[in-house]
């Protein structure tokens, strides 16, 4: 093993979800709530407006962007390097949580944490899949996917369903062998010592990169900044028009009603809303930056990307 990675391995914690399911969230509460101890997170974003990087990057912890959307046999190149940085860093760290891309097979991730050039510095303790337990599709082949892999659930959004609807969830979980189910709102309820420690037995699936059968070609995305501030209702029309259209859109958004503040814009199936957002940035790498960067996913075929270009170019001087 290479001198400069640390002699016990350092635990890691996967997790993985369809788009908008509520990962950040999830890695959010762990990077808050680890008090004490040391992590740092990896997180692959679709395109080149990382906004899970700099969403996350506001708890104060170690924060690594991958971008393009899927790690995956052409990105595990990337993640190894990207690790093996984490690895060499002193003091040594407690552990790393990476968040793959709603379009992501994990099981291309758990074949580069088996790579020997990390052997004996990492071990996988835990896969954890989110689950939108409002807005979920059990016959998408990458929901099944991501849930077969995983060792844990974490049922989100949970307040925004009935007991009864909920109590439905957990059901259909539970007939696919899936009992280690959480629901988690508040950092105080992250189970570290279930997360990390007593990994399962594993196979070695070195070289054992799966076909491509569930990745990211199934989705276009656009991606739209403006670096001056827009009219809240021109947005919300433009958006209006093409909503329709989408799997997940996300971004930061600086608006002319409210000068000197920034907003967290989220979409997932027919809920959008806007949250305060990280403080805008001169340039300085602490922030998102002034303006607007949008990031617009939906599936190939279905996602006229041109006309929402359109619409949203339409709103810079409105």
């Amino acid at each position: 093993m290479n001198p400069d990675l640390p002699a016990d391995p350092v635990p890691v914690m996967l997790v993985t979800g369809v788009l908008g399911s509520g990962k950040t969230t999830l890695i959010n509460h762990i990077l808050q709530g680890s008090a004490g101890r040391s992590f740092a997170a990896i997180v692959n974003d679709f395109g080149a407006i990382n906004i899970d990087e700099t969403i996350l990057s506001a708890s104060g912890r170690s924060v690594i962007g991958l971008k393009n959307g899927c790690i995956c046999c052409s990105l595990q190149g990337d993640l190894l390097r990207t690790l093996r940085t984490i690895l060499s860093h002193r003091p040594r760290i407690d552990g790393i949580v990476i968040e793959a891309s709603g379009v992501s097979d994990p099981r291309g991730i758990v074949a580069a944490l088996f790579d020997p050039v990390l052997k004996g510095a990492v071990r996988l303790d835990s896969v954890v899949t989110v689950v939108d337990a409002q807005e979920h599709d059990i016959s998408d082949p990458l929901w099944r996917t991501q849930l077969d892999a995983a060792d844990f659930v974490v049922l989100s959004k949970a307040d925004c369903v009935s007991g009864k609807d909920l109590l439905g969830v957990r059901t259909l979980l539970h007939a696919m062998r899936k009992t280690m189910v959480f629901v988690i709102r508040e950092a105080t309820d992250i189970p570290f010592d279930i997360f990390f420690g007593n990994p399962p037995d594993r196979q070695d699936v070195t070289g054992a990169c799966p076909p491509p059968l569930h990745t990211d070609d199934r989705f276009v995305h656009l991606e739209w900044t403006s670096e001056t501030p827009v009219s809240l209702p021109a947005f919300q029309n433009a958006v209006q028009s093409f909503a329709a259209q989408l799997a997940r859109g996300k971004g930061f958004l600086s608006i002319r009603e409210r000068p000197g503040e920034r907003f967290l814009f989220q979409l997932v199936g027919k809920r959008a809303s806007l949250s305060p957002g990280p403080s805008p940035s001169a340039g300085d790498g602490s922030g998102p930056g002034p303006g607007v960067k949008l990031v617009f996913i939906g599936r190939e075929g279905q996602f006229d990307t041109g006309q929402a270009r359109s619409a949203l170019e339409s709103i810079r001087f409105a």
